[in-house]
């Protein structure tokens, strides 16, 4: 793994600032929560709040704390089997479709367990003073925060899940809407063949899937200039995509005959009239934003509907490199508070980075020369490389300092409930 961090990320007061202000985050986004949605789990990919809550801070105490800090002692033994969450070197842990049992430790008591660990990780970085934490000890507190930001997505992912689910679509914040201009016309950008440099080769913190850097060699190709649009995927509907098979993938053909509601996950028919749930309640489908929530199976189809593709992860980070010095300003993440995907920025924004994490074709398996995170955290990314699709750029839930063009995300080519998109090439 490269844990290249910046030189004041090492300094102890300037790591604890960060490590408070991101641990904060977390509760800040439960914050809108009733009591009573912070243990409902509708469904096994969907975790509680509170178990969110809980996991993360077991990450802290059980990776770092319990072999750091002199003399800690643990806050209470029996949650480590409550919230490890898939680690068997670890010891035996709650099965994940039973997280929703966990009605004790009741909130009072996972937040407070949340303030014995971050009282106890303040103990531990301000040891060093004014120092510098040694670099061990640095990487470790550094995963352990870039976990906790993995973590705040899929709080407001599963938020929404829970929230979705509900018949009476309550609500979890005020809807807020972005400025944004119209969709500008589906244009594809033309990248040349050549070989090209894959991976993390930038200053920074990385996971262990995005290594080592390669040199990987890519035909000339075209990716589209935006993402597509609500309006793009009520076409596919209209002509009969969910009921003509040769748009679709085996799998995915009995997949979508399987479905209760022929469309994107959270999308309701009435009247005529197609709505969906959103963090802000129930709308009307806006056709100018771009469609969310959609399956790896249903981007391939609506891809192939067209007599295109979807662009491979080599090809999709090599057009984000050259497209792209840094992470637009204009660019919607967590941070903007809208939790929804937003329209374009203007004609030049490509919607690379931000709005919606983007299915590309391509296998989550390891790069040449893949260098496996040693001991415990082995089990971090390296055994799910088998049976999932890659999905590149981040989405409206995900927090900006978590985000590059080289980051790897994961699912099974099914999963839906993330902020998913569709970038089409060809």
């Amino acid at each position: 793994m490269d844990m290249t961090l910046h030189p004041n990320t090492t300094h102890a007061r300037s790591l604890l600032k960060r490590y408070q202000a991101i641990r904060q985050a977390s509760l800040a986004l439960c914050a809108p929560l009733e009591p009573e949605d912070h243990v409902a789990q509708p469904a096994t990919f969907a975790s509680p709040p509170k178990w969110h809550l809980g996991h993360v801070s077991w990450f802290f105490e059980n990776f770092i704390l319990a072999g750091y800090l002199a003399g800690y002692t643990l806050f209470d033994e029996r949650l480590n089997f409550c919230f490890n969450s898939y680690y068997q070197s670890q010891g035996p842990r709650l099965l994940r479709n039973r997280r929703g049992n966990l009605t004790r430790p009741p909130l009072r008591e996972v937040l407070a367990y949340r303030k014995y660990v971050d009282e106890n990780m303040a103990l531990l970085m301000l040891g060093y003073g004014d120092g510098v934490i040694p670099a061990e000890l640095a990487e470790l507190i550094e995963v352990g925060l870039q976990h906790e930001q993995q973590h705040q997505e899929l709080l407001v992912t599963d938020i929404k899940y829970i929230l979705g689910s509900n018949p009476l679509h309550p609500a979890y914040l005020e809807r807020r809407d972005a400025a944004h201009s119209a969709p500008a016309p589906l244009e594809f950008i033309t990248v040349a063949e050549g070989v090209y440099e894959v991976g993390h080769r930038d200053e920074g913190f990385c996971w262990d899937n995005e290594l080592a850097a390669h040199k990987a060699y890519i035909h000339e190709f075209g990716i589209a200039n935006r993402l597509v649009t609500n309006g793009e995927y009520l076409e596919f509907m209209a002509d009969g995509g969910y009921s003509f098979f040769g748009h679709w993938l085996d799998e995915g053909w009995t997949w979508a005959q399987q479905l209760e509601v022929k469309a994107p996950l959270y999308w309701y028919e009435q009247d005529g009239e197609w709505w969906y749930y959103t963090l802000g309640g129930l709308q009307k489908v806006a056709p100018q934003l771009p469609v969310a929530h959609i399956s790896y199976y249903e981007a391939d189809a609506f891809a192939r509907w067209l007599g295109l593709r979807l662009p491979t992860e080599q090809e999709w980070e090599t057009a984000c490199y050259q497209l792209h010095d840094g992470i637009p300003e204009t660019a919607n993440f967590l941070e903007s508070g809208l939790y929804h995907p937003c329209g374009q920025a203007g004609e030049d924004d490509t919607q690379l980075l931000g709005n919606l994490w983007e299915w590309t074709g391509s296998a989550y398996l390891p790069y040449p020369g893949y260098p496996r995170f040693k001991g415990a955290l082995g089990e971090y990314n390296g055994k799910f490389m088998a049976n999932q699709m890659v999905l590149r750029g981040g989405s409206c839930a995900t927090p900006r300092s978590h985000i590059r063009p080289s980051y790897r995300n994961f699912f099974h080519p099914d999963e839906r409930w993330q902020f998913t998109g569709i970038r089409l090439a060809r």
